[in-house]
């Protein structure tokens, strides 16, 4: 499949686990809202959607697609994207109307309400900024939309893009265990794609780049600029938000926060840090207000360059209010902003460990029992799993280290500890001991069957009553 832009052709890769929740969906009464950072795949997703419309028989004339990043649409209101749209309604057709980066629009949920209202239209939108479904807008939309949240490539997806197939083998000791063949012929162990995976991250436009640090960089450095520029510090222009104007103070929140990836953090500790250990560079010695700092972090949550995980405490069965953590949403970013510095292994891992939970549907939460900490309870209607991460479980006291607070929770759900490296070990006491790489790749993506489908409906239809 490819996309025509200009004289380029770009193949386009199938993101199953997303154009599946969208195909679920299609033609429902609900408004279908794709976030995401910026550069995840969200343009393209719209495209493998058209495309399988296409497939379907729907007719090109009643597919309308708008991408509000183009100079054609700018200064776009929605009076005229109303009006925009209305002129090209397909007579007695259905209409697919696609809105791509909707959010440059000026209240643009007044026209998205008003097809949905005016029109027989399925309606496709994707957005960069969480302001997008803030809790103003989404009251005002209520009942009527459904969010699919997007993030860049799973390990699983990184092999895919990059051409690596995986198979299995014989090894020496008569196990089974899986390898990947590359476009070269040449066979690769997991472990060392796991490692540029944690390099290079997994922004899809790098497929192109072939894995130089170099060429991966430039295109990292396009989407931060992109962020951080269009999304943050024009973040003053919008209803009700706090203006970013300091922005050699935003870079070094930035540069904390990616370097202190799964450390506890509260925006009073980032203020002491940066004051007492002379990171500001223009020489300041007034340390930056808390009320800054955090509304400084709000614009770099709702741009989706970083999520924040709370901590819960186990015993209580409540959220903390203090201390939580700060996961940034691909390592390759975290490669271009501190370099490939050696060692941090385990919060690396426990950063690629976390948002592959987000994406297998999984809430998380930082868990605490007793003094002990928890590094994952991912929860899913009525399933739990508690779970650490660490670099390596070889060393005795490691094992005790990671196992202990596992140990301190009383209950039947499933406990389990990701590493890098465990030797021979897969269990301790019912807790199970997964090898990272074969954790990431552990879950095959599943289409949604007609039973799941009826229950969205049902559940949907609830929604707007």
């Amino acid at each position: 499949m490819a996309d025509k832009g200009g004289d380029r052709i770009m193949e386009l890769k199938n993101r199953s686990q997303y154009l599946d929740k969208l195909i679920s969906v299609q033609d429902m009464e609900v408004i279908k809202v794709v976030t995401g950072i910026r550069r995840c795949g969200k343009s393209s997703l719209l495209k493998l959607m058209m495309a399988h419309l296409r497939e379907q028989g729907v007719m090109e004339e009643q597919i309308l697609s708008m991408n509000f990043e183009s100079m054609q649409f700018a200064d776009m209101d929605s009076k005229r994207l109303y009006q925009y749209v209305m002129e090209r309604v397909p007579k007695g057709k259905r209409l697919y109307l696609f809105l791509d980066e909707v959010q440059k629009v000026r209240d643009w949920q007044d026209a998205v309400n008003s097809f949905r209202v005016d029109l027989d239209c399925d309606i496709y939108v994707t957005g960069s900024n969480a302001y997008l479904l803030s809790s103003e807008l989404s009251t005002y939309l209520s009942g009527r939309y459904v969010e699919i949240k997007m993030l860049p490539l799973s390990f699983r997806e990184f092999l895919d893009f990059h051409g690596y197939l995986l198979e299995e083998y014989k090894a020496p000791n008569g196990t089974m265990k899986q390898r990947a063949k590359g476009k070269d012929g040449e066979a690769y162990e997991l472990r060392d794609l796991f490692e540029a995976y944690a390099q290079f991250g997994g922004m899809p436009a790098l497929a192109e780049a072939e894995l130089d640090q170099e060429r991966a960089n430039m295109l990292l450095d396009g989407i931060y600029s992109a962020v951080v520029v269009r999304d943050i510090l024009e973040r003053g222009k919008r209803k009700e938000q706090r203006a970013v104007t300091d922005a050699l103070l935003l870079r070094k929140i930035i540069l904390f926060l990616a370097d202190n990836i799964g450390n506890n953090t509260s925006a009073a500790s980032i203020g002491r840090t940066l004051v007492s250990e002379g990171l500001l560079d223009d020489g300041r010695k007034a340390k930056p207000a808390v009320q800054t700092i955090s509304a400084y972090i709000d614009a770099l949550l709702e741009s989706y360059i970083f999520y924040e995980v709370k901590r819960f405490d186990i015993k209580g069965k409540d959220y903390l209010r203090t201390l939580g953590k700060y996961y940034i949403v691909d390592p390759g970013l975290r490669t271009y902003l501190l370099g490939n510095r050696g060692g941090d292994v385990g919060h690396i891992l426990e950063n690629i460990v976390y948002f592959e939970l987000l994406r297998r549907g999984y809430e998380v939460a930082i868990g605490k029992v007793g003094e002990k900490e928890i590094d994952f309870i991912a929860t899913k209607m009525n399933e739990k799993k508690y779970i650490q991460v660490t670099d390596n479980m070889n060393a005795p006291e490691t094992r005790a280290r990671e196992l202990a607070p596992l140990q301190a929770v009383q209950d039947n759900y499933e406990k389990i500890v990701i590493a890098m490296d465990c030797g021979l070990i897969s269990g301790v006491g019912g807790i199970k001991i997964v090898k990272a790489p074969d954790f990431l790749l552990s879950a095959g993506l599943q289409k949604i069957n007609k039973h799941s489908r009826s229950l969205l409906m049902m559940f949907l239809c609830a929604l707007s009553a």
